[in-house]
């Protein structure tokens, strides 16, 4: 793995990054390159508001990370105050929002219980600042099957795993309508779904869309342009990046 991964460019981003924000640079990376390491490991990592120590159950949490505070592909603003966050997981992209600034709010959304406790540990000290619906969101309200895996990072719904639970689910509109209804706007809205990202994107109501400043989630194809009415679009790292058009 360390070969391929040393010589993709999206990762010399992370490698300068891990030199500048983490205090011991050469094992967090030798621990990405070679997926070495025993877990739990809880690496420290600088942010705008102090160091923090995100618990990491395996090399999977591992590539979050990375993707999360070092490549930062779902980059957030220092003035940003408010985050809608799908697909919580462990709270790893929670707890690089709520390090921005002092002042930003994050509202979560995550069905599985063993990621929520993880999430909730991981996010120690900030729950002023955080909402968390222990819920999926889709195009639909109702109750769903979710299929989940043993890192936490893959389940789904309509994934195919060994084992599904039952989780409640609601609409995106209702999501955004609840959101919206307190605040003026969302800075950043960003979707990790597991191959719903699109179809929940598409689904959205285009009154809520002025209101919504950045999208962002992850997908494999470049060329897609979603909402191309209403925001420019780029394309880095496998991730979109929605910004809408002044």
């Amino acid at each position: 793995m360390w070969a391929r991964e040393i010589a993709h460019p999206r990762n010399y981003r992370a490698l300068f990054a891990a030199v500048r924000l983490t205090p011991r640079p050469v094992q967090n990376v030798w621990r990405y390159l070679t997926a070495s390491g025993r877990y739990p490991y809880s690496p420290a990592v600088r942010t705008p508001t102090g160091l923090v120590r995100p618990t990491l159950d395996s090399f999977h949490d591992m590539m979050t990370f990375n993707e999360i505070f070092l490549r930062e592909d779902y980059y957030l603003p220092a003035d940003a105050r408010t985050v809608v966050d799908l697909g919580s997981n462990k709270g790893i992209s929670a707890l690089y929002f709520l390090t921005r600034n002092r002042h930003v709010r994050v509202w979560l959304y995550e069905p599985v219980p063993a990621n929520v406790g993880r999430l909730r540990a991981n996010l120690a000290g900030l729950a002023d600042r955080y909402l968390l619906e222990q819920i999926a969101v889709g195009t639909e309200s109702g109750s769903v099957s979710f299929n989940i895996e043993p890192t936490g990072r893959y389940g789904g719904i309509g994934v195919a795993t060994a084992e599904a639970i039952t989780v409640a689910c609601k609409d995106i509109n209702e999501v955004l309508a609840s959101i919206l209804d307190t605040e003026s706007h969302i800075d950043l809205l960003k979707i990790d779904i597991e191959g719903l990202e699109i179809g929940v994107v598409q689904a959205i109501e285009p009154a809520y869309l002025p209101r919504i400043h950045t999208i962002c989630f992850e997908w494999a194809d470049p060329d897609l342009t979603p909402l191309n009415d209403f925001y420019d679009s780029t394309f880095f790292n496998e991730t979109y990046r929605l910004r809408l058009r002044r």
